[in-house]
């Protein structure tokens, strides 16, 4: 684990630490499994070159939703298909759109 060379040796933020990198790395999976050929066969160097280094975002909050604006998304990843009007989307599929960790707001995506 390298814990001769961390940054801190409090376990909690170590854990910490672990835990998101865990949750980036279940997110990036989701994702590529959305994502057309040839897109989801590239290693992540490359698809962090190719698409997240050209598109840029804010996060807003409005009422109990968090709404997060991507501007620059390729347009051949077909990405507002999967995630633009999340929340009804997943009321659709008979899924609560609250995320319970996130105090229970709602996450929505827009394009730009």
């Amino acid at each position: 684990m390298g814990f001769d060379r961390a940054s801190t040796f409090n376990l909690n933020i170590r854990y910490g630490k672990m835990s998101l990198a865990l949750l980036a790395q279940a997110a990036t999976y989701e994702l590529r499994k959305k994502l057309p050929k040839p897109y989801n066969r590239w290693n992540s160097s490359h698809l962090a070159d190719a698409v997240f280094s050209k598109m840029d975002g804010d996060i807003k909050v409005k009422n109990d939703t968090i709404i997060v604006t991507c501007y620059n998304a390729p347009k051949e990843l077909k990405l507002q298909n999967n995630y633009q009007n999340l929340p009804s989307k997943l009321i659709a599929e008979g899924i609560d759109s609250r995320i319970p960790w996130l105090y229970d707001f709602k996450l929505d995506f827009r394009f730009k």
